[in-house]
């Protein structure tokens, strides 16, 4: 009858030995387990953490197009990243001796400028970074019976153009829109490529703004 009271005693020393050991690993094998769709959905979120200051912090469990090396899919967009303006011409003068020498048509109000990429001196805007664009132009012609042919020019190039030329109308205006692909430090302004201002171009306006960067 001894041995069976060994054998017993042994046997509840092994078990207390075993349930020690568990509750020691217990703790590890809690953060090797999947936890199915908690973890699943802490991967698959996308909504921004916006943090302080001027950056905006976005993870993608499946980026499409993130720069090399970002195996994490976390992509940094600044909180600068706004590009807008808007200009309009308030006074009806003739062209100044400028405007006759580069034919760049000139506007004296800034309605908005956000980001301060268009010079009103030099009437150009100058492309903060690469993206696409989209730009807007109203040139009225006043008291003027020839046509006029106004152009977004980009770098020296013409990239749309508008037309206005009905020689019973007081005033009149070309008018046209379009998305460009610019460059970082690209320039893009209006030109008037035919015909003249000499009766002023007031109410003229043009607007542009960033779309979304490449």
């Amino acid at each position: 009858m001894a041995t069976p009271g060994m054998t017993g005693g042994r046997r509840v020393e092994g078990c207390g030995q075993t349930a020690g050991l568990l509750l020691t690993l217990l703790p590890t094998l809690l953060l090797l387990l999947p936890w199915g769709p908690i973890g699943a959905r802490a991967q698959n979120d996308t909504e921004p953490i916006m943090l302080e200051g001027k950056c905006l912090v976005v993870c993608d469990s499946t980026p499409s197009s993130e720069p090399a090396g970002n195996a994490l899919g976390m992509s940094v967009r600044s909180g600068t990243g706004r590009v807008a303006f808007s200009v309009t011409r308030q006074t009806n003068h003739e062209p100044t001796d400028m405007s006759n020498r580069t034919m760049i048509i000139y506007f004296d109000q800034i309605l908005v400028n956000v980001g301060a990429h268009f010079d009103q001196e030099s009437s150009v805007f100058l492309a903060p970074r690469r993206g696409v664009y989209s730009f807007n132009f109203h040139v009225v012609k006043a008291y003027n019976r020839q046509t006029i042919q106004v152009s977004l020019m980009l770098n020296g190039w013409p990239m749309i153009s508008a037309f206005a030329g009905d020689q019973d109308v007081t005033r009149e205006a070309a008018t046209n829109a379009g998305l460009v692909i610019m460059e970082r430090g690209d320039k893009a302004y209006l030109k008037l490529e035919r015909g003249n201002l000499m009766g002023g171009w007031k109410y003229s306006t043009f607007s542009g703004f960033l779309v979304f960067p490449l």
